[in-house]
């Protein structure tokens, strides 16, 4: 689970054809990976920010019914950003919390060591579910409630005190921060980038547990390629020539990349290849309203927008499967698949159960994969948050994807937007008015979709009321 990795930014083509972006990155050993599996070219995050995503993977449920609607940090604080008509609602703020089933409780129940490395991000500091550890996981490597690190760098000690001491070399030492990544300190002062220590534990638990004879579900999450843009010395002479923040995103691209090769290499080594599913793919789309090279909302084209944005490329991201004797390799598959997808697709595949009273959004992808077969439930995301940066389709909205149509209701006015994705991946041609009936449609099945999870919209500022979603005929319910 990369962080912050668009669409565009790997060298396997996730469109029709590759693209001067592809061929701008480094990623061999994904490329390895999509020659002997399949590269799903819809696939989606769950939300256009990290927390909700992550916490759909946990839970195989979607942001409107688990509500962690944004991302999180401390308990009694609400990340969300000022807009100035709309608010969000009571959303839960401190993140998932032990006592909701969770994908690695149930492997674990069905015997799996469960190893997590890199960054969890599922609940907030000061909650018992900033650890993943009381989420399922019996072994936690680095993984806090903070969703970013102070430095990639051994160098800096990963935290901010050694980043100030290192660019200010008489200043005084800082204090520790939030964003300090914890429990590396064996690669503290060392040349080591962060994503590469990350690996290297990750390997070792590995190890470990092929010795002790336990089969693994091991999650590796390194905090790349989210801010801050910092290169992995290693690799910049390959992108001599781009902008200077573009070829350090472009070290730690690569970074990513060549931690899935060790991965992939220890699984050969163990002779486990044939016997593990291996996914590859991103917590939302890629960054690119702010702290990029070159012009802001374009990183991510033919996509509209980046991360934080309603449109796909705040959702769309690379998505890369390999499951012996499911997959063919070398394929393609264009039907849509949304992160909660893989919770129960991979909790069956190792005969592990949720509890009954458990609901699960996602759609096990077996039939998918194997025959491209096509999952029978619209795509829904909701955000009734103001992010951080601004762009096109940043700001609250819920949004519903059936077949290649997909609806967008921003909840400031309310407004709505209807796209053919078949026509129209830019969602550039507005067809709301133009076509009528499929906008009623679509928004009689968001509201379908509101009904059964609890999905909250956001609060109207000067009426204290929440945003009525409209039904589609004309009126608002």
């Amino acid at each position: 689970m990369a962080d912050d990795l668009g669409w565009q930014d790997v060298s396997v083509p996730m469109h029709t054809e590759a693209t001067a972006l592809n061929a701008q990155w480094h990623t061999p050993h994904l490329e390895r990976l999509a020659a002997q599996g399949t590269v799903l070219t819809n696939g989606y995050a769950a939300a256009p920010v990290c927390t909700p995503t992550r916490v759909s993977l946990m839970t195989g449920q979607m942001p409107a019914r688990h509500n962690v609607t944004y991302w999180t940090l401390h308990h009694d604080r609400d990340t969300s950003k000022n807009h100035p008509r709309i608010a969000p609602p009571a959303w839960s703020k401190e993140g998932l919390q032990p006592g909701t089933p969770t994908l690695p409780k149930v492997l674990r129940d069905a015997g799996y060591r469960t190893i997590h490395a890199g960054k969890a991000h599922f609940g907030a500091h000061g909650t018992p579910g900033s650890n993943p550890s009381h989420l399922g996981f019996d072994v936690n490597i680095a993984g806090h409630g903070s969703g970013a690190p102070s430095s990639f760098l051994g160098t800096h000690n990963f935290s901010a005190a050694g980043k100030q001491m290192a660019n200010t070399p008489d200043a005084k030492p800082g204090r520790p921060s939030v964003w300090d990544v914890p429990g590396l300190d064996a690669y503290h002062g060392k040349d080591m980038y962060l994503t590469e220590a990350l690996c290297t534990e990750a390997i070792n638990a590995l190890d470990a547990a092929v010795n002790d004879g336990v089969p693994v579900y091991l999650y590796f999450a390194p905090y790349a390629v989210h801010t801050p843009i910092m290169a992995n010395a290693k690799y910049l002479q390959r992108y001599e020539g781009l902008h200077r923040t573009e070829a350090a995103y472009g070290t730690m691209i690569e970074s990513v990349d060549a931690a899935l090769g060790r991965i992939l290499e220890r699984l050969d080594h163990h002779g486990l290849a044939n016997n593990t599913i291996v996914v590859f793919t991103s917590d939302n789309g890629g960054l690119s309203a702010h702290a990029r090279g070159g012009t802001p909302n374009t990183h991510n084209a033919p996509l509209h927008s980046g991360k934080g944005s309603s449109y796909e490329g705040g959702t769309r991201v690379p998505w890369v499967v390999r499951w012996p004797d499911v997959t063919e390799p070398g394929s393609r598959i264009d039907t849509p698949v949304i992160t909660q997808d893989l919770t129960p697709t991979l909790a069956r595949a190792a005969g592990a159960v949720f509890p009954a009273d458990h609901p699960l959004d996602g759609a096990d992808l077996r039939s998918v994969l194997k025959a491209g077969g096509v999952p029978t439930r619209p795509l829904v995301w909701h955000q009734p948050h103001q992010w951080g940066a601004n762009g096109p389709g940043i700001e609250p909205f819920s949004a519903i994807r059936d077949g290649n149509w997909k609806l967008l209701v921003f909840h400031d006015g309310p407004r709505v937007e209807l796209y053919d994705l078949s026509e129209d991946l830019g969602e550039s041609n507005d067809l709301s008015v133009e076509r009528p009936e499929m906008t009623s449609q679509m928004l009689q099945q968001l509201r379908r979709v509101a009904i059964g999870t609890g999905l909250q919209m956001s609060i109207d500022k000067a009426t204290g009321t929440p945003i009525h979603l409209p039904s589609g005929t004309g009126g608002a319910q």
